[in-house]
């Protein structure tokens, strides 16, 4: 099997779509002799803030000289970008080579009556075994969807996370913040501490609850205090007291929440201090300063300024619009927005319409996916300016042709679609 034939087969299970449990997953690890027990992980659970914060714990580890095995997803371009050790993705003929050893795996679970593997599943149970095989010395696993039975969720962690949390994925979670919050503190384990992002009542009560039940300390990053002494385009600098107390430390991933998101990076690091791993306040400043995480307030180009942004649900989209109000205020904004039909897209609209009545409308690539027209119209019902596109590509060569009116063009609105206009864009600038 080459790269191209393991990705077809890997879409082909996906279209089987989610079958939440973890039946399946223990069996795959159980017929590879458990990898994932072998593996000293930071499992990390929450709405939005999961992959800034995987990528801000992981690039400090790996400053400090370890190996860090990092999964995220989903990928913004590349399907390698899921499974990293420090910085590099697994090669496409790894992939290959870790999904021809696991076919055989999966046709026997399916075969002993376990219902076939999810393409979650396989990607996951692909990204323990090879970072065991590749000796790293921890692992920052992010969550796919809830955690209660996500397929992640069958590692023996020494650190859990749970970061914001907040509406999505309804459909699967719970229509409550009670509901959704009990679906994420799944991740907390027996004895294991828990690093916990500040969270509205409703979702702290469950999580204190869940946590008490565990025997499972909880860190909570609302006990640092920051001073914000510069936020610009350039980057954010802060001071931080509590635990103990940092000057001027430097993130380059932009938008107030970036420094929450930061916080609790610095409460896991604080933590696994006290847990005996050794990470020097170097290390810490360097990895914080060095992270880079694609497709999340990103700016491509300056003059105007091309900026790409992952949010797809309204707590997303709140943190977006805040940025650009604080970034480019008052700048006349042209955005290109694609969304799907399961998320808050109406409330999402309104909030964008507060930095730009220009848009222009694609399909993302998902069977979920508002159509183009669709969106149009709807933006055009309320009254704002709106040209769809058919595909991404004409999205984006028109958003450069309309460049000089606009001081800033924003691509927002759904990962699958600013993955592809990343890649675009990247060809054309």
């Amino acid at each position: 099997m080459n790269y191209k034939e393991a990705l077809n087969y890997i879409e082909s299970i996906g279209k089987f779509g989610m079958n939440l449990g973890l039946d399946r997953i223990k069996k795959i690890c159980g017929l590879m002799d458990n990898p994932e027990d072998k593996l000293k992980v930071i499992h990390i659970a929450g709405t939005n803030g999961k992959g800034s914060t995987t990528t801000f714990i992981s690039s400090i580890l790996k400053e400090q000289g370890y190996r860090v095995g990092i999964y995220t997803s989903p990928y913004i371009e590349r399907f390698t970008e899921r499974i990293k050790i420090n910085d590099e993705e697994i090669k496409e003929e790894e992939v290959a080579e870790y999904l021809d050893y696991l076919i055989p795996l999966i046709e026997r679970v399916e075969k002993e009556g376990y219902g076939k593997p999810t393409e979650f599943e396989i990607i996951t149970a692909m990204a323990f075994k090879y970072f065991y095989d590749k000796n790293v010395d921890y692992v920052v696993l992010e969550v796919g969807l809830g955690g209660r039975f996500d397929a992640t969720n069958v590692v023996d962690p020494i650190l859990t996370v749970i970061t914001t949390i907040s509406y999505d994925h309804m459909n699967v979670l719970g229509n409550t913040l009670s509901k959704i919050a009990y679906e994420k503190a799944g991740i907390i384990k027996e004895g294991v501490p828990l690093v916990l992002y500040p969270q509205e009542k409703e979702a702290y009560e469950v999580i204190k609850q869940v946590a008490k039940e565990k025997g499972a300390k909880i860190y909570h990053v609302e006990d640092l205090k920051y001073n914000l002494k510069e936020n610009t385009v350039d980057g954010i600098i802060f001071d931080v007291e509590g635990y103990k107390n940092y000057r001027d430390i430097k993130i380059n991933l932009l938008g107030l929440h970036q420094i929450n998101n930061a916080l609790t990076s610095i409460m896991a690091v604080e933590v696994l201090r006290e847990l005996g791993v050794e990470v020097s306040n170097d290390a810490l400043y360097k990895g914080l300063k060095e992270a880079k995480w694609p497709g999340r307030f990103e700016i491509l180009k300056k003059n105007p300024y091309m900026v790409l942004d992952g949010g797809h649900n309204i707590q997303g989209i709140n943190a977006l619009v805040d940025s650009m109000k604080h970034y480019f205020n008052n700048k006349k904004t042209l955005i290109v927005t694609g969304m799907l039909r399961d998320k808050d897209y109406e409330n999402m609209l309104e909030k964008l319409f507060e930095i730009s009545s220009d848009f222009v409308t694609v399909t993302p690539n998902s069977p979920r996916a508002l159509s183009e027209e669709e969106l149009k119209n709807i933006i055009i019902a309320k009254g704002k300016r709106a040209e769809a596109k058919k595909n991404i590509a004409d999205a984006v060569n028109l958003a450069i042709e309309r460049s000089r009116e606009f001081d800033v063009i924003l691509f927002c609105g759904s990962l699958y679609m600013i993955g592809e206009a990343r890649t675009i864009l990247k060809s054309l600038l």
